[in-house]
């Protein structure tokens, strides 16, 4: 199991997040935790070449990013809301994994039957926000041949001294991805 920090926050809401789910998955399944703020990677320059080549001509940390994703069978990002988007590391590295999108052909493509989940976070209590995030991560996973397997939104949480509180919410969601 991977565990990705999609922002590039180590020290906030989303990273302690990120730290109870991998300690709770890894009490039953190998997991590991990674933080996108970790890999050095460039913006996509948009030339299309991985169309034809099914590469990136630029050469960075996205192929080493890819490579643990390709180690596991369950993916699970942990994405805040940064004005109602992705974080824009996070984007960005979803852009250069044109690749080994099904988009056009030839693509690279990663390991069949993974499953992908989604744990979202905002500061604010709507909802709506919440969505626009889990369905961005659900087309991304969709490309990649990842199973959508759940999702979790949370609201009003603004920084890591919310998240004691919606513990038993994460610890319920980690029970339904060890069920599957």
């Amino acid at each position: 199991m991977l565990v990705i920090n999609c922002s590039p926050v180590k020290t906030g809401a989303t990273a302690a997040i990120v730290h109870l789910v991998t300690e709770q998955l890894s009490a039953h399944y190998p997991t590991k935790s990674i933080c996108i703020d970790d890999y050095t990677f460039r913006f996509c320059q948009g030339c299309r070449t991985c169309h034809h080549t099914a590469k990136c001509v630029i050469e960075d940390d996205v192929t080493a990013i890819m490579d643990e994703w390709e180690q596991a069978d369950i993916i699970i990002s942990v994405a805040p809301s940064y004005w109602a988007e992705l974080p824009g590391q996070f984007k960005a590295f979803i852009d250069r994994c044109t690749p080994w999108c099904d988009t056009h052909e030839p693509h690279a493509s990663l390991r069949k039957g993974k499953k992908g989940y989604a744990i979202v976070l905002r500061t604010g209590s709507g909802m709506k926000e919440c969505d626009r995030l889990v369905q961005s991560l659900e087309h991304f996973y969709g490309h990649l041949a990842i199973e959508c397997s759940g999702h979790l939104r949370l609201c009003s949480v603004a920084g890591k001294e919310d998240v004691p509180a919606r513990e038993e919410e994460l610890i319920a969601f980690c029970r339904r991805i060890l069920s599957k």
